[in-house]
């Protein structure tokens, strides 16, 4: 296995979307964190502040281990956020972490 980085990028105004099919997103998320597979995971606010009230977020990150770029792809494309119209974009990436060792 190995470690792919998934970015998504929120569309504008995406607070309420979000909240809408966010226990299905966290659903999937804790099912790698059960596997093993998670490195971190978590929202971008979209102000300085880590509760950003009715300014929501920017997007999302995603740290976890897959078996290819496109199983990483597969997942990340079948994200609650992708269907809910959540995410503009989602970039997948493959990842080599180096520290913390």
């Amino acid at each position: 296995m190995m470690l792919y980085v998934i970015n998504g990028e929120d569309v504008s105004d995406s607070l309420e979307k979000r909240l809408s099919v966010r226990p299905a997103h966290l659903e999937r998320i804790r099912l790698l964190q059960e596997e093993g597979r998670l490195i971190l995971a978590g929202p971008y606010p979209a102000i300085d502040n880590l509760d950003p009230g009715p300014a929501g977020f920017s997007g999302s990150l995603i740290v976890a281990a897959f078996e290819t770029l496109a199983a990483a792809q597969e997942w990340a494309d079948a994200d609650p956020y992708v269907a809910a119209g959540v995410y503009q974009n989602v970039t997948v990436k493959p990842f080599k972490k180096v520290l913390p060792e």
